[in-house]
């Protein structure tokens, strides 16, 4: 069996983050340390040192996938999206020839401003260009023509910096509600990726899809031009552990972090992770006047995080990593094979 996991890093920097927005208000942002570009090449460079055990079929890996029951929520076929049409990836090789896990990047439109040609290298190294909001704002926060200011300005900043279109959108916090879903569809995303099932962090947004944390696969489709990706967590009985990373990446001990996702496999065919390039920054100004809680949150284990993601990425590099884009290119493909005979072309592709 070949599982996709998609690895997703939401990029943003150490002063950006919701538990120091007290201390660190926005105006003060042009006065902080920019550390972001440091942590993420080490990301990066981390990626490529991986040598997958299977070659990078994707189309292979879609008809697997895709035979599981009910990988997507709807089975009708999906073959256009915002107007353009699915069609298969090229290979995820590298230029040696060896095949490597590939990312989503959950870009902050006010990083990239300053940092363009980090984006940029981002996508050079085969990686997916993806948007986190400009300012970090928790969407509930904001007003609709807000939002959709920030949704449409993050969104076009990003596609101008890397001279190719955006397609997904990850909340600060997951702070999402169904009527800030339909603004983001609205804004002409193709997905959503900020559904978190956990109900002990109150800034996670609690959206009802008819589905139990993506308990019938990775992606729902709510629409035919929309679909969210929720952060894969564990079900033990009634409860939900969160296990899709962040902080619970850093406090779980890897070995058992590792048997956890090891079960999603293979309850859901698949698993989505993520992280931010801050938590393997050891070296970060540390902030003293932020309560304990929130202290707690955000250091701990700091230190150890990049070699617990490069033992996991070990142990799991008999699956596939594709990006969420390309995820869902694949499993709409495989849908619309099923039932007709596509007409492809590359009109969908990065």
């Amino acid at each position: 069996m070949n599982y996709s996991i998609l690895l997703t890093f939401d990029v943003e920097d150490w002063f950006q983050v919701e538990n120091f927005k007290q201390c660190i208000p926005f105006s003060s942002w042009p006065n902080c340390e920019l550390r972001v570009e440091k942590n993420v090449h080490r990301i990066l460079d981390l990626l490529d040192s991986i040598e997958l055990n299977n070659p990078a079929n994707l189309k292979n890996v879609s008809r697997e996938s895709a035979s599981r029951k009910g990988l997507t929520h709807n089975s009708k076929p999906a073959t256009r999206n915002n107007g353009f049409e699915f069609s298969p990836d090229a290979s995820r090789l590298t230029p040696h020839g060896k095949s490597s896990p590939k990312a989503t990047f959950f870009v902050l439109g006010w990083l990239a401003e300053h940092l363009p040609h980090l984006i940029r290298e981002i996508q050079t190294r085969g990686h997916e260009v993806a948007s986190h909001g400009y300012y970090h704002k928790l969407c509930r926060e904001q007003s609709t023509n807000e939002l959709r200011v920030d949704l449409v300005k993050s969104k076009e900043l990003l596609e101008d910096v890397t001279g190719n279109p955006v397609y997904g959108y990850r909340a600060p916090s997951f702070s999402i509600n169904h009527d800030i879903l339909k603004i983001i569809e609205e804004c002409r995303y193709l997905y959503d990726s900020s559904l978190n099932s956990f109900r002990l962090n109150t800034r996670y947004g609690q959206v009802d899809l008819g589905t139990n944390n993506g308990s019938n696969g990775l992606s729902i489709q709510i629409s035919d031009r929309f679909y969210e990706l929720p952060i894969s967590n564990l079900r033990i009985g009634k409860q939900t552990i969160p296990w899709g990373g962040g902080g619970y990446f850093r406090l779980i001990p890897v070995g058992l972090f590792k048997l956890g996702v090891r079960s999603i496999l293979k309850k859901h065919g698949g698993y989505i992770f993520y992280m931010h390039p801050w938590e393997i920054d050891s070296d970060q100004p540390k902030m003293s006047e932020i309560q304990l809680s929130y202290k707690l949150r955000h250091y701990i284990n700091i230190s150890k995080t990049l070699d617990k993601l490069s033992y996991l990425l070990k142990k799991l590099k008999n699956c596939q990593f594709p990006t969420c884009y390309q995820y869902l290119k694949e499993v709409a493909a495989v849908q619309h094979c099923s039932t007709a005979t596509p007409t492809l072309n590359n009109s969908f592709t990065q």
